[in-house]
């Protein structure tokens, strides 16, 4: 999808020579003869039931054998593809055969249990297959770690999350595992394995190397106006995805888009986000980091839809723009008093219905007048949420026509 320049040469995104060079030091540019592939480890992807038997059956070894074996013998490449997994992994000696021999014919689906059985084997769910490194960061609920895969040696984020005895796993984490496992696209990040014990939850993530934060703070708060643009473009992409299957993110931030080395952007930690199909009327307002959270939801609403998340980008944009928060409040308060300052204090004309809001009229607000923003951000900062952009029309906007057209049609996966 993308190369990257540095000086007067360009490589393509795979190069070991884009690595080298600091962030601050290349600029993206689209290229529609270079696609990424979207590793897939959805464990349950196939059908529930084996063909002839039910999903707690296996067939006959020996039936299968020769089954499989009257047409070809089996390969690393047919193991990768049935069972979705990266084309570098490293199998266990002898797994071809015992696979083989345990396998139904490769015309027919495999069931849950002889699936998660393979991917056990090969090595899958267990602590063991991962060595933990440098320790990235610490929350709440969770540890971040640096790690690398035994089956793949590739860089792995391990991200631990401590069990309460009486409490079980949070809700957060629950969350989280259950939107990963079916959002599979390019710009959001890829849960690879679910491994559980008894005094912890760890979720391996691939690895990317910063995250926006640390890209803007690396660059000395003052990034290529190119950049900004592949990196909103690749933010609206993966938000578009999520937002056609009704998830909504909840919690977009600097610190929660992350970046590698090739000028990739993914959307990270859905441990706030929300599936929008499950049946309810109202949601929590105590959602969003407060610098990136709409004035509708500051003021109580809990009947919102995708245009939280929109706002959320008007502020990343502006920040990678200009390097520095737009509405970096302290309370509640000051956050409303920040954004009607710059915004100008809403109106019936710029927000039906807000005059007659308890909450706007218990803070009294001054009369603020409009400052003008930068090009573009206006129709993600709306007061009214219906009149915010979509990601979608977002993706449409004139301001991406320099990537090419080829942008606009890529596959989730590239």
């Amino acid at each position: 999808l993308f190369t990257i320049c540095s000086g007067d040469e360009w490589y393509p995104v795979g190069s070991s020579a884009v690595v080298a060079h600091p962030p601050q030091g290349f600029y993206l540019m689209c290229s529609a003869g270079i696609v990424h592939e979207n590793v897939k480890m959805g464990s349950d992807g196939e059908s529930d039931q084996a063909s002839g038997t039910s999903s707690d059956e296996v067939q006959s070894p020996v039936r299968v054998r020769m089954r499989n074996n009257h047409h070809r013998r089996i390969s690393n490449e047919d193991i990768n593809k049935r069972l979705s997994l990266p084309a570098d992994i490293r199998l266990p000696e002898g797994y071809l055969e015992k696979f083989a021999m345990n396998s139904p014919p490769f015309d027919k689906p495999m069931s849950r249990r002889l699936r998660r059985a393979s991917l056990s084997e090969i090595g899958f769910g267990k602590l063991e297959t991962y060595i933990k490194l440098d320790k990235l960061g610490e929350g709440t609920y969770a540890t971040v770690f640096k790690g690398r895969s035994k089956l793949t040696d590739n860089l792995v984020a391990l991200k631990e999350i401590r069990l309460e005895h009486e409490e079980g796993a949070p809700c957060t984490a629950i969350r989280e595992v259950s939107l990963l496992k079916d959002l599979k696209h390019a710009n959001i990040v890829t849960l690879h394995d679910i491994i559980h014990t008894d005094k912890c939850l760890t979720l391996v993530f691939e690895y990317l190397e910063k995250d926006l934060k640390q890209y803007m703070d690396d660059c000395g708060s003052i990034m290529s106006v190119h950049n900004v643009k592949i990196f909103l473009f690749q933010l609206l992409r993966g938000l578009a995805y999520c937002h056609r299957r009704k998830v909504l993110h909840r919690d977009l931030k600097p610190q929660n888009l992350l970046i590698n080395d090739k000028g990739e952007l993914k959307l990270a930690d859905f441990g706030l986000a929300r599936a929008k199909s499950v049946p309810t009327k109202t949601y929590s307002n105590e959602v969003v980091t407060l610098w990136y959270r709409p004035p509708d939801v500051l003021l109580g609403s809990t009947e919102y839809s995708t245009p939280i998340d929109m706002w959320g980008v008007g502020c990343i944009f502006y920040e990678m723009i200009t390097g520095r928060p737009l509405f970096p409040g302290s309370t509640v308060e000051d956050e409303l008093h920040l954004i009607f300052r710059i915004l100008g204090t809403p109106t019936e004309m710029t927000w039906p219905g807000i005059t007659t809001s308890e909450e706007f009229k218990t803070y009294k607000f001054p009369r603020y007048h409009a400052e003008p923003l930068v090009n573009h951000a206006p129709r993600y900062l709306c007061f009214d949420p219906m009149k915010r952009v979509s990601a979608e029309e977002a993706l449409r906007h004139p301001y991406f026509r320099s990537l090419g057209e080829q942008v606009q049609t890529l596959a989730d996966s590239e």
